[in-house]
């Protein structure tokens, strides 16, 4: 099937393709009723006027209730002075910017070139991912997190390094798992952005601690260590290696302990490796994706922060692979096996996200770009001296337009990006809670979720 040429035809394509989309949507996803805001909602509303304790909060008919940290409860006060229709606006806006804000840092300027057409189609597209749709419809705060750490990551990848690690800090005082990027910012070296992001993650906590001192404290000696405060483990939404074990029946957390440093040492390797190549759209990808394996919970909604590792295959020259995988991440296919994951297919298919993201944690190009072939128009009379030991390699002069070796490029510019990823090395860096419950119908919009 050929591309439209004409306005006209690409009009007539994104309307056709924007309806098969909203009738996709409105009849095959689960549909979440905004569960996880009505819990953020209703647990600052009653902690705030009517006196009630913010971790006793429940929802109506549920046994679900606030799980983040106090930092989270208190940068959502503002949301008590909102009735629940007017905070669900106020959400969905919210989430809308920080979607715009991540795909403006994961594809750099490059959206640009594709006009109106292709942004139209990008969003058609952006809509299917179910993790995408399941935040919006929980009202998660997922994309709000992603767009904090990737800040950072701009930060880094440009030499802007001054407040480098306060987004990190900020995601990490909201909710734990964003905590990684601060071991990440620690293998790369990156000592005073580490600093930063744990300044910043402590000061939040510790402010928290001060405006509400018995819900910190029952926090973090109780609720925190409470998994069953969030849901089953085994539920079939749980896409982390812990919720593969429980679908198997394992429940010793050794087995689970050691399936989590066998993933954070491949995770130390990589990174550290995509770092030392300037790299720090993969690097920061990679650690999403390890977050999202060793957290004991990780819900379909949390695998927004497979994005960046889309983002790094499509400027690495992989698209059909990244389309690939994104398209599995389309197809709610794992609530086939909603009610019975036994035997091999129950193996295999309920735990489909879970393989996808280990196996981008395990080859997802780092240290490349779209541009890293060898330069084969070079013109006969170019002769590559050999380097000096007294002076760095330059990068070869070519009398013909063409892309440059990358490693040969980072080195004259200081760049380490590629089309598809808005991460720019500079020259001066160096390089180095969910709680859905079961419900008997899991099609059914009015089934609850979890935070």
């Amino acid at each position: 099937m050929r591309a439209p040429t004409t306005d006209r035809g690409r009009l007539l394509l994104v309307l056709a393709t924007g309806t098969t989309v909203t009738v996709f949507t409105a009849t095959v996803p689960l549909l979440r009723d905004w569960f996880d805001l009505r819990v953020y909602h209703g647990a600052v509303d009653t902690w705030v006027h009517h006196g009630g304790r913010l971790y006793d909060y429940q929802v109506p008919g549920t046994t679900y209730g606030f799980t983040y940290p106090p930092f989270a409860a208190v940068a959502m006060l503002p949301m008590a002075l909102l009735d629940l229709r007017a905070a669900i606006a106020v959400g969905l806006l919210l989430n809308l910017a920080a979607l715009a804000l991540v795909v403006r840092l994961l594809t750099g300027r490059a959206w640009r070139r594709h006009g109106w057409y292709g942004c139209a189609l990008g969003a058609c597209a952006l809509a299917l991912f179910e993790p995408l749709r399941d935040t919006f419809s929980f009202g998660q705060v997922n994309l709000l997190l992603l767009a904090l750490v990737l800040v950072d990551a701009w930060l880094l990848a440009t030499g802007r390094e001054r407040w480098a690690g306060a987004g990190i800090g900020l995601a990490a005082a909201v909710k734990l798992t964003p905590a990684l990027f601060i071991g990440l910012l620690l293998l790369a070296r990156r000592g005073r952005a580490a600093a930063v992001a744990t300044v910043v993650a402590l000061t939040a906590t510790g402010f928290a601690a001060l405006v509400a001192p018995d819900a910190s404290r029952f926090y973090w000696t109780d609720a925190m260590w409470d998994t069953a405060r969030v849901g089953r483990l085994d539920y079939v939404s749980n896409q982390s290696l812990q919720g593969v074990l429980a679908r198997l029946g394992e429940t010793d957390r050794a087995v689970w302990a050691v399936a989590v440093l066998l993933t954070l040492g491949v995770w130390a390797v990589r990174a550290r490796r995509a770092v030392a190549a300037g790299d720090w759209a993969a690097a920061f990808a990679l650690t999403g994706l390890t977050a999202c394996l060793v957290s004991p919970v990780t819900w379909v909604h949390h695998l927004v922060w497979l994005l960046p590792s889309f983002a790094v295959l499509v400027r690495t020259g992989h698209p059909r692979i990244a389309g690939a995988l994104y398209a599995v991440l389309c197809t709610s296919v794992v609530w086939l096996w909603f009610d019975d994951a036994s035997g091999i297919d129950g193996f295999l298919g309920s735990n489909l996200y879970t393989w996808v993201t280990l196996g981008l944690l395990l080859r997802l190009p780092v240290g490349q770009s779209a541009t890293a072939r060898p330069n084969r128009a070079r013109s006969a009379n170019a002769i590559d001296p050999a380097p000096s030991p007294a002076a760095p390699r330059m990068a070869h002069v070519s009398s013909q337009p063409g892309p440059e070796p990358a490693g040969e490029t980072a080195a004259a510019t200081g760049t380490a990006s590629g089309p598809g990823c808005g991460f720019t090395l500079s020259a001066s860096s160096e390089p180095t809670g969910s709680t859905r419950p079961a419900a008997p119908n899991p099609q059914s919009s009015s089934a609850r979720a979890s935070s």
